[in-house]
């Protein structure tokens, strides 16, 4: 290759280098420059928070059209704590993390599950409610079952697709039965049609509550899920505020009241 062009070459590299440095630079200077997500919202005064409003007892509209449940109780109970009016913005679940990531909106507060590929997109706050996979037998049930095996030879029924289902088959010799709709599984297995239900422990409490049929909880089958409030990473002061407004909510009881009022028991503390 001639001189000229290897000269020619490494001069338009050097220029390439020289650039993406440059822009690498500028990003750096902007973002450390950037406001963090807490002065963002006090000088706002508002924090904007996503949910579904389509999935009871979590977040959905009563007969009003209000907006009620679980997560929305949570988020407007936080939001005070932080000083700050809740604004909330519907968003189906396909798009709700890339809603956050395009900064549509402040903080996710709709059932979202901690997990590593999450936690490299964005920042979380501690959990504000846990799950795993429960048991749900009828009140007058004799068998003691403690694990999924115990339920070998006898009748589970799950959600038609859904991850139950797929643990339940997943373990050989149980006869198991797929329903459409969790009120039918339970009807079933009040008149004795199946031996036992397997569903989310946060679901079962609230059917549970709600239920008047001769049901009750049983084991726990599962490894716990947290579920938390994202938000954009590289906000440490937002996330510290956010963390204190739930420790707050915690102490002061009224994290639990909320609990118990949609489940009748505390899903916001590790089981």
């Amino acid at each position: 290759m001639p001189t000229a062009r290897i000269a020619s070459n490494h001069f338009s590299l050097v220029r390439r280098l020289a650039g993406a440095l440059a822009l690498a630079g500028a990003m750096a200077t902007v973002h450390a420059g950037a406001a963090d997500l807490l002065d963002t919202v006090k000088a706002r005064g508002t924090l904007k928070i996503a949910t579904e409003g389509t999935y009871p007892p979590f977040n959905f509209k009563d007969k009003s059209g209000q907006l009620t449940g679980y997560d929305v109780d949570v988020a407007r109970l936080l939001a005070a704590k932080m000083g700050l009016k809740a604004e909330f913005i519907a968003s189906e679940w396909s798009g709700i993390l890339a809603g956050l990531a395009g900064n549509k909106y402040d903080v996710i507060v709709a059932q979202v599950g901690v997990n590593p590929k999450r936690e490299q997109a964005f920042d979380f706050s501690e959990p504000y409610i846990y799950s795993v996979p429960q048991l749900i037998v009828r009140q007058d049930a004799t068998a003691s079952y403690a694990t999924l095996a115990d339920l070998k030879g006898k009748r589970l029924g799950v959600g038609q697709g859904s991850l139950y289902e797929q643990q339940a088959r997943a373990v050989p010799g149980i006869d198991v039965k797929s329903y459409a709709a969790a009120p039918d599984t339970l009807s079933d297995l009040a008149i004795g049609r199946i031996d036992a239900a397997l569903n989310d422990s946060l679901m079962a409490a609230y059917l549970l509550k709600t239920s008047k049929l001769p049901i009750k909880a049983g084991a726990h089958v599962g490894q716990v899920e947290r579920m938390a409030i994202p938000f954009q990473k590289g906000n440490p002061q937002f996330k510290a505020a956010l963390n204190q407004a739930l420790a707050a909510a915690r102490a002061d009881g009224s994290l639990k009241a909320v609990s118990l009022k949609w489940f009748g028991t505390d899903v916001s503390t590790a089981p």
